[in-house]
Order: structure tokens, then C-alpha cells, then sequence
């Protein structure tokens, strides 16, 4: 298994190089349209490879994507916190009610409900 994640890593590398290679050409961005630049008289824009745009870009929309599933996860995130609290004080709960009982071990759950002097017999 080991061996098939080192290849598919190295096939992902290869053709990152390769998009690299194909994509070095000069590409100009700009933040605001060519009208709105004039008009403020500021041209904020950059020139990067191309290929750089294109990983920035895929990084960008990753990142967006992973932020918008957090948030998009948050109800069932307070759903569980909420549940193992409730684990954690009914485990609590058990515990105190077997050293009330009398019951040492754990495993003797069904021992000790017999010996109990309130059990009811059907």
C-alpha cells in the first residue's frame, strides 16, 4: 500500500512539472479592469508565469473549499461534543451507582443487580 501511495505522489509530481514546463509563458493580472484602472489612475497588476497562476489558483479554490466544509460541518461538530458529554456523565453516573452497589469489578454487572435487596422478582 505503501508503494502504490509513492507512485501515485510521484505520477502528481510529474505532471506538476509537466503543467510547469507546458505554462512558463509571461501572464500579466490585474486587479481592476483596464476603465477602472484609468479612472482611479492606480494599475495594480502583477506578471507571473503562468503555471504559477494555475497552482495559486487550484490553492485558492482548495482552500475555500476546506473553510467552506468547516463551517458547513460546524452543526455536527456541537452534535458530538454534546453527545460525549453526555457519554462522559452517564460513565460517570454508572460509576458511582456500582460503588454504591457494592460492586468492585466491572464485570459483575449481573451479579450484583441479584444481590440487590430491591430487585423485583416477575
Amino acid at each position: 500500500m505503501k508503494t502504490l501511495k509513492y507512485v501515485f505522489w510521484a505520477i502528481v509530481a510529474v505532471l506538476l512539472v509537466l503543467v510547469g514546463l507546458a505554462n512558463r509563458d509571461a501572464t500579466t493580472l490585474q486587479a481592476m479592469p483596464t476603465a477602472f484602472a484609468n479612472l482611479f489612475n492606480i494599475s495594480p497588476e502583477i506578471t507571473l508565469p503562468l503555471f504559477i497562476v494555475i497552482f495559486l489558483s487550484v490553492g485558492a479554490g482548495m482552500l475555500l473549499g476546506l473553510i467552506w466544509e468547516w463551517i458547513r460541518e460546524y452543526p455536527e461538530r456541537v452534535e458530538a461534543r454534546a453527545r460525549a458529554r453526555e457519554i462522559d456523565s452517564l460513565r460517570k453516573e454508572v460509576a458511582q451507582l456500582r460503588l454504591a452497589a457494592g460492586s468492585p469489578k466491572k464485570g459483575d454487572d449481573v451479579i450484583a443487580l441479584l444481590d440487590s435487596p430491591n430487585r423485583r422478582i416477575a
